[in-house]
């Protein structure tokens, strides 16, 4: 197992679920959270990221270059408040919020090698025209195991 996919470990028997922070994803989780509580399984919330696309660190000002833990702590606390908006104070199912530093792809494939299943929206922020998006559609050429791919609707 890479550096990379060591973040993964314990989601087996999970409901994972990919989420990017976009309205699209929201339908994925909520999704993923429904099929979470019909099969008792936790819900493990995969957010991937980089330096570039993670939110600011609480820390940050100009000239400080936080570090990767910094970051992935900002990501971790966006991603709670997101999840809270999504499924509320008390979805009624163990969630996990999941950051990885990783690319979506390269996350989503890792953790269908041990989840029961595997949720992705159709399409993310960017090809609300396209049938399915390059994660969706990587994820559905490269799964290790069962995945859904929820449709959502275009803007």
């Amino acid at each position: 197992m890479s550096r990379r996919e060591e973040h993964l470990l314990g989601v087996g028997g999970c409901i994972v679920v990919g989420d990017d922070g976009s309205a699209e994803s929201a339908t994925a989780v909520r999704w993923a959270a429904e099929e979470a509580r019909f099969r008792k399984a936790p819900l493990v919330v995969v957010r991937a990221w980089t330096i570039t696309t993670a939110p600011r660190p609480v820390h940050w000002e100009p000239g400080y270059v936080p570090s990767e833990d910094e970051f992935a702590s900002a990501v971790a606390d966006q991603l709670a408040a997101d999840l809270v908006d999504m499924l509320g104070e008390s979805p009624g199912i163990e969630i996990r919020p999941l950051p990885a530093h990783s690319s979506p792809e390269e996350a989503l494939v890792a953790a269908s090698r041990e989840a029961s299943l595997v949720v992705v929206g159709s399409h993310g922020r960017h090809l609300a025209s396209a049938l399915l998006g390059s994660t969706s559609e990587h994820l559905v050429r490269h799964a290790h195991g069962p995945i859904a791919v929820v449709p959502v609707r275009g803007r």
